[in-house]
């Protein structure tokens, strides 16, 4: 499929993976509308630091997810929904569980809604590895029971069942992309990466983690968005879920050595108890397997863990007026 003159929707445009589709669609010549949460600062996230010449391509449009007037209007002469809208921080979730119903849940009926109404020709809806909860099984195929384990991930679980039911229900042509933990460039300290990186080089002497024995399967965020475009593009993937990760398996504290590798630098860990998740709710282990996506949409991850480590370490140590590492950033 040829993206050039594509009319695509993304919304959630102003977040971290967001921001990086937006911009890779743009290079490809698609005519993109940035869907960026509405408020009174006129921020329009990370899309601020876009090249001039770059948001110039950018249709902007301010709205709330939430709002199915908004969203409606937003969806007017769209091709192509990348629908990333959401919240997801899962410490946040705890106490907030209510803002992820209406936002991750409410948001994607709105989505799914005005597709249908304006006969959207495919929707890409976004899920989480963490719908699966500790595995099970390794590696974690589509076929892995889904057994969330926080709120945030059981508002996920809701908003892929119930697009999975307009595909059913009306035939809207959606497909869903299950992604296993991204990171890069312009990700928040919500994340463990960031939070690493972040504090080592703050000059702190000590590293203030949580849980440093569950593992993850880490992917760095231009593979993810390799992953987005595979899947719109492929006619196979109307009705399915795709895995995408990198198949490898890192624990948090083996992280945190690598990172101290990349950096030069050498600083204690130190576990906090205001880190930790509750116990039923930790996800102990996450492995991907994207076997499906590989066969399917022919999709390969490029980057290397390492490759990805390396510039995404740079990226904060440039940007590190971004990071407020005295706090616990939920």
């Amino acid at each position: 499929m040829k993206w050039n003159g594509k009319n695509v929707l993304v919304t959630g445009a102003d977040g971290f993976i967001g921001s990086h589709l937006v911009e890779r669609l743009v290079k490809m010549g698609a005519e993109v509308r940035a869907f960026v949460f509405y408020n009174s600062f006129n921020s329009w996230g990370w899309l601020d630091g876009f090249k001039e010449t770059t948001l110039k391509q950018v249709d902007i449009f301010s709205g709330d997810i939430r709002d199915p007037n908004g969203v409606l209007e937003a969806m007017k002469d769209i091709d192509i929904v990348f629908h990333l809208a959401a919240l997801i921080g899962i410490p946040f979730s705890y106490h907030s569980p209510d803002s992820y119903v209406d936002t991750n849940i409410k948001g994607t009926l709105n989505v799914l809604q005005a597709a249908r109404k304006w006969s959207v020709k495919k929707v890409v809806h976004t899920s989480t590895s963490e719908i699966y909860g500790t595995a099970q099984y390794a590696p974690i195929d589509e076929s892995h029971p889904v057994n969330p384990q926080s709120p945030y991930a059981a508002t996920k679980a809701a908003a892929d069942s119930l697009a999975l039911s307009f595909y059913r229900s009306f035939d809207l042509p959606v497909t869903i992309l299950r992604p296993f933990n991204t990171f890069g460039p312009r990700q928040s300290a919500r994340a463990i990466i960031p939070t690493i990186i972040s504090q080592i080089y703050s000059g702190k002497k000590s590293l203030i983690l949580g849980n440093l024995k569950a593992t993850r399967d880490f992917n760095f965020v231009g593979n993810t968005v390799d992953a987005f475009l595979k899947v719109a593009e492929s006619k196979k993937s109307v009705g399915e879920i795709f895995n995408t990760g990198s198949g490898k398996e890192v624990s948090i504290g083996e992280m945190a050595d690598l990172i101290m590798k990349i950096t030069h630098r050498k600083v204690e860990i130190k576990t906090s108890k205001d880190r930790l998740r509750p116990e039923k709710s930790e996800v102990g282990r996450l492995i991907c397997n994207a076997q499906k996506i590989q066969s399917v949409c022919g999709w390969n991850p490029e980057t290397s863990l390492e490759e990805g480590l390396t510039l995404t370490c740079r990226w904060i140590k440039e940007n590190m007026n971004h990071f407020k590492t005295d706090i616990y950033n939920v």
